[in-house]
């Protein structure tokens, strides 16, 4: 099936500024509402243009600045070290490893503004299907508004995590002397409403091979994050009486796997150029230099500018991983997990026909994966320390510097699924039940099995997922996530006490045109 790329008919309502600006179109809505398929078109395949993003603090994953940086360089997972005059930046990134941003940090920002802008969005599209619910037919109006329903509803999925309590926003035109913040148990109940309201209406595949609705909100897709909201349910909610929530957590994830969804044979299948036809790949945001505007940056911004060179790209020499990945993965010992060379580059660097890259002084190129600290400013390995980003198959085609490219970017994908189902068996003290999927996970890896615990399952997870967007939750929900700033030059490290980076703090800029905004306690 050729995938689809719609026109950018809707302009965006930057939440945070005007509630009061209506979203226009470029054309006039004569025009854009003629007929039922341009109806669809200018209501709910556009929408699809907001998941991914070709600038900073767009798109929920492959640009820069936004959703996707808070959760992974708001974690242990990764870090953009100073090396030297690059990527100090005023400082943002050493206050995201040392957790100790504030309400002015530009990340938070972004993700607000990207999250509401959406959502807004959402809400215009879902008034316009009202107003030509007739243009529309009674069997696609249910159909199409529960699918922008569903949307709506993933995206406060992502503010209740980022940000816990937030605004409750259903028209895309309102008062802004309205507006204020609803507790996070009330959008989580609306946030499961919506999506069980809509989850039977949609298609029960997302698979290119059958229709429609690659890249699209489906069935399997709104069951994810049905499953990801009841693992987080303890965390969300302020309970630690979770038992029911993991019983439905199981349930959902069931469902998923009767959908047909199981483990690609390979681990790397799921990153390949073309991998479209994978069947782990629950949520993608599809890739096509020629189609798409959708970039992958995060390859770009990691390899070093020799390493880049030499796939006939433009790096940026910044992404890492920190030292407690190597650890996580048992880098330097005699039991380090076959997945850190499928998500990493350590060691010698090679073109993409063996031969080695070489660096500025005409000697290999090597990358030091435990020389990285957060300022190397002053070290011998100012550009080689840390292991670099490996996620994705090279594109030889990509363009763009190589962010244009064909591999679509994963969001969601089965082994997910299945280390959440063992997790909420375990947290029913049902490990043994949970035990199967923890070892379906690791045999792909071709790891042995190792005994269902939260340390064991935590780590798994880590190894897994790596570079998908999803360590800060899952320190969260595993009751440590502490910062990585241990005190330096006498200062104290980050008292999470009251709140400060469980939640980001609501922007500054925000919280200046709403005084009714709240702040997060900590900020």
């Amino acid at each position: 099936m050729m995938k689809h790329i719609y026109l950018i008919l809707l302009s965006c309502v930057v939440w945070g500024c005007s509630l009061e600006e209506e979203a226009r179109d470029q054309i006039t809505e004569e025009q854009a509402f003629t007929n039922a398929s341009d109806l669809y078109l200018n209501t709910v395949a556009t929408l699809y243009n907001y998941v991914g993003g070709n600038t900073d603090g767009q798109g929920l994953q492959g640009t820069c600045r936004g959703v996707y940086d808070l959760q992974t360089f708001g974690s242990d997972e990764a870090l953009l070290p100073t090396r030297g005059v690059d990527w100090y930046d005023g400082g943002i990134w050493q206050a995201m490893y040392k957790h100790s941003w504030s309400a002015g940090h530009e990340l938070p920002k972004n993700a607000w503004l990207y999250l509401y802008k959406v959502i807004t969005l959402c809400n215009y599209s879902l008034e316009k299907l009202e107003q030509y619910q007739k243009m529309a037919g009674p069997m696609n109006y249910l159909i199409w508004t529960s699918e922008v329903r569903a949307l709506r509803a993933m995206y406060y999925w992502y503010l209740i995590d980022l940000f816990g309590d937030v605004p409750l926003i259903t028209s895309s035109v309102m008062d802004m002397n309205r507006v204020t913040r609803e507790k996070r148990s009330v959008v989580f109940e609306f946030i499961m409403k919506e999506m069980d309201m809509a989850i039977h209406q949609l298609s029960p595949s997302n698979s290119v091979r059958e229709g429609d609705y690659y890249g699209r909100i489906t069935m399997p897709v709104c069951y994810f994050v049905m499953a990801k909201m009841m693992l987080n349910s303890g965390v969300y909610l302020g309970t630690t009486d979770v038992a029911q929530y993991m019983e439905q957590c199981i349930e959902y994830c069931n469902a998923i796997e009767d959908l047909g969804y199981s483990l690609e044979e390979k681990y790397e299948s799921n990153f390949i150029v073309y991998n479209e036809n994978s069947k782990e790949n629950i949520f993608v945001i599809p890739m096509d230099k020629h189609l798409y505007s959708n970039q992958q940056q995060n390859m770009h911004r990691s390899y070093h500018y020799r390493h880049a060179a030499a796939y006939g790209f433009t790096g940026e020499n910044g992404t890492c991983a920190t030292l407690q990945t190597l650890k996580m993965y048992g880098y330097g010992t005699d039991n380090v997990d076959n997945r850190f060379y499928m998500n990493f580059y350590a060691g010698p660097v090679y073109d993409l026909d063996g031969d080695p890259v070489l660096d500025r002084t005409g000697q290999q190129l090597v990358y030091y994966p435990d020389k990285v600290e957060m300022d190397l400013s002053f070290s011998d390995y100012v550009e080689t320390a840390g292991a670099r980003m490996k996620k994705y198959e090279v594109d030889k085609n990509a363009s763009k510097d190589g962010k244009l490219m064909d591999n679509d970017i994963v969001l969601f994908r089965f082994a997910d699924v299945l280390l959440m189902r063992a997790e909420a068996y375990l947290r029913l003290g049902k490990a043994s039940q949970g035990q199967k999927d923890l070892d379906l996970v690791r045999k792909r890896a071709r790891m042995k099995p190792v005994e269902l615990t939260m340390e064991n399952l935590e780590r798994e997870r880590f190894v897994e997922l790596c570079w998908e967007g999803w360590r800060r939750q899952d320190m969260i929900r595993f009751g440590h996530y502490k910062s990585l700033f241990q005190g330096e030059d006498g200062d104290e490290p980050v008292d999470e006490s009251d709140g400060h980076t469980t939640v980001f703090p609501i922007p500054a800029d925000v919280r200046a045109l709403n005084q009714n905004l709240t702040q997060n306690q900590g900020y």
